[in-house]
């Protein structure tokens, strides 16, 4: 393997701008939630939580006014109180002031695209083992939320590459990463065009830690993600259908190159809290999608051989899969056009660079 001393660091080709004033919180503390500490400022994203469990999020702002069914106050009324404040409105009713976490934010952005749940985010964080410093390669950004928790966990010091296919999500992306950190992650190289292609021209062979795709079709870019894998290194896909899922699996195995792919799917059921009244609530975030996992073997070694091979014809070996196959929820033009129109307004001046497969 060549030493990792020859990858150079994103922060070489992009030299970010100052952070705003009002994350500037000292030396070294600059990027997302570890710029929010302290009093409320002006530029903060708040989360207001009433009684009836309603959540609103804005950014404060020094002429804003805060509207709901349970009460109104300016902006200025909470700037300089701690998090956590509860404001008795002049209606007599009760709001708990917030800053958002990550999981909250991810729920309300805007999106071009489904995202990834943070119940599946975390799962990915912890099975792919995404450390600080790593190098990660992503695919399929969407709306940008896995992206975010990428960066949080790899840090200033890591480098992720992210892939997406499409221009106009590529601009929402960077747009809500943007907006959560602040300003551009100086760890973060954000590039469309298709997988291989950018691979193929940017990645040198076994230069990547870890590589997590969320994509249609993804059993398309397994020769591509073992020439970017270092040995030992963690692929792991994200899927919505069992039809992709066993497809993924069989394509993991015939490229003679990973281990034994590991697979599974979570499911999140919260419980109602009211005296004895304790019992599972009626509502859950059941099936989001399938998460498949395999590590990259050395030049030259096989995986173990397997007990049981799979009888022939086990898949379907149809042609090209679009997205009316699976389902898959997608974003009318109109909308994506609208979400741009709104990224655009809210942009930082030190705005993430979108690179195409061509540009070096």
């Amino acid at each position: 393997m060549t030493d990792e001393h020859t990858y150079p660091h994103p922060a070489d080709h992009f030299a970010p701008e100052p952070a705003p004033s009002w994350i500037d919180q000292g030396p070294g503390v600059t990027l997302g939630q570890a710029g929010r500490r302290g009093p409320l400022r002006y530029g903060e994203r708040v989360q207001v939580t009433d009684t009836k469990k309603r959540l609103y999020t804005f950014v404060l702002d020094p002429h804003g006014f805060f509207q709901s069914v349970r009460g109104n106050f300016y902006h200025r009324d909470i700037v300089g109180k701690e998090e956590g404040t509860v404001l008795i409105t002049e209606q007599g009713h009760e709001l708990l002031i917030m800053r958002p976490l990550l999981s909250d934010y991810v729920l309300s952005m805007p999106r071009g695209a489904q995202v990834v749940y943070p119940k599946d985010a975390g799962q990915i964080i912890q099975m792919a083992d995404i450390y600080p410093g790593a190098r990660v390669l992503e695919a399929g950004v969407g709306s940008g939320a896995l992206t975010m928790s990428l960066l949080s966990a790899i840090g200033e010091d890591g480098y992720l590459l992210s892939i997406e296919r499409r221009e106009d999500f590529a601009q929402i992306a960077a747009s809500n990463v943007d907006s959560w950190f602040g300003r551009h992650h100086r760890a973060w190289q954000l590039r469309t065009g298709d997988f291989d292609d950018v691979v193929m021209k940017h990645v040198e062979a076994g230069s990547i830690d870890r590589i997590v795709l969320d994509m249609l079709a993804p059993w398309e870019n397994v020769d591509a993600a073992a020439h970017a894998l270092a040995p030992g290194g963690v692929f792991i896909s994200y899927v919505a259908t069992v039809t992709q899922f066993s497809r993924m699996a069989e394509a993991l195995r015939a490229s003679g190159v990973f281990t034994e792919p590991q697979a599974w799917e979570s499911m999140v059921r919260d419980w109602h809290l009211d005296g004895l009244a304790v019992r599972p609530d009626h509502r859950m975030v059941a099936h989001t999608g399938f998460l498949i996992t395999a590590r990259r073997l050395a030049p030259g070694s096989a995986p173990l051989t397997r007990k049981r091979p799979p009888a022939r014809g086990a898949y379907d070996e149809s042609g090209y899969w679009v997205s009316e196959d699976v389902q898959e929820r997608t974003s009318t033009d109109k909308k994506v056009r609208k979400v741009l129109r709104d990224c655009a307004a809210k942009a930082p001046d030190d705005s993430t660079p979108i690179l195409g497969a061509d540009d070096e």
